[in-house]
């Protein structure tokens, strides 16, 4: 499937892909067929199938962080899923979710981001589930199956914004060759918070200022949106939005691999702790 893939994307011939950014929440979403953030997963599936048809993936997700200057991917062709949630019914660790890797594009990825002069580690790992959950949604393998490699690459283990909009450049160059970065974490991402919003939906008021904030940030000129993207972090409600920044960072990583292409916020969601905004890099050719 993985050689297949490629060749079928070589002969298309490849196009600029754009960056997509997943708001992905917990693994019950793949359940919640009538929430909106459901809806809008399989929207924005539909149009990297159907409109943008990259040859592979290569994904980053909140819940893989390497080491503090070494990155890690992985470079095996079939691997397991990874069930890093707890507290779950039992039939949620017996979801499947069919997928290839490829060294090839591994070797790609892994050769740019050498070349931007990062530390890089190979890896065998399984896809973790702020990738497949999120893909179960946006590319559900009876009706929109995306057929083309994933490869999962980490995240550094910091919280520095500037070293993760590195990683993003380092990796666009990808795109020139059809490949597609997605970035999968979370808006506003607060589980501590969660426990207070379990009756009332609306959305704090932390979600609500930073979620605009963020889409400031993330739409700003592309000459001006490293400094803004990284001020975010230092806004009085950060810490309310993320305790940690690990589900902040991933669009840090798609702002860096968008280059000179414009951000657009494709559509939010204000969720008492959480914010389910989606967003696009660049423009679908």
């Amino acid at each position: 499937m993985a050689a297949a893939a490629l060749v079928d994307g070589a002969a298309r011939g490849a196009v600029r892909t754009p960056v997509y950014f997943l708001s992905h929440g917990g693994p019950n979403i793949m359940y919640d067929y009538s929430h909106a953030a459901y809806k809008k997963l399989q929207e924005i599936g539909r149009e990297i199938t159907q409109k943008v048809k990259p040859k592979a993936v290569v994904v980053f997700s909140a819940h893989w962080q390497g080491r503090r200057n070494k990155i890690q991917i992985n470079t095996a062709e079939s691997t397991d899923l990874i069930y890093d949630f707890y507290n779950f019914p039992d039939h949620y660790y017996k979801e499947k979710y069919p997928n290839v890797g490829s060294k090839q594009v591994a070797d790609q990825a892994i050769a740019a981001i050498r070349k931007a002069g990062i530390e890089v580690e190979e890896v065998e790992r399984g896809l973790d589930h702020g990738v497949w959950a999120s893909f179960k949604c946006a590319f559900d393998p009876e009706t929109n199956p995306l057929n083309v490699p994933i490869v999962q690459v980490s995240l550094f283990d910091t919280e520095d914004p500037v070293q993760h909009y590195a990683l993003g450049r380092a990796v666009s160059s990808l795109r020139d060759d059809g490949i597609q970065i997605i970035v999968s974490g979370m808006a506003v991402h607060n589980l501590r918070d969660l426990r207070f919003t379990m009756e009332d939906a609306r959305p704090l008021p932390y979600t609500t200022s930073f979620d605009e904030a963020l889409m400031k940030a993330a739409t700003a000129k592309p000459e001006e949106r490293e400094h803004a993207m990284t001020e975010l972090l230092e806004r009085p409600d950060a810490r309310q939005a993320h305790p940690t920044f690990d589900h902040l960072l991933p669009i840090h990583v798609g702002a860096g691999a968008a280059g000179d292409d414009v951000g657009k916020r494709l559509w939010t969601l204000g969720q008492g702790s959480m914010s389910w905004a989606q967003y696009r890099f660049g423009e679908v050719a």
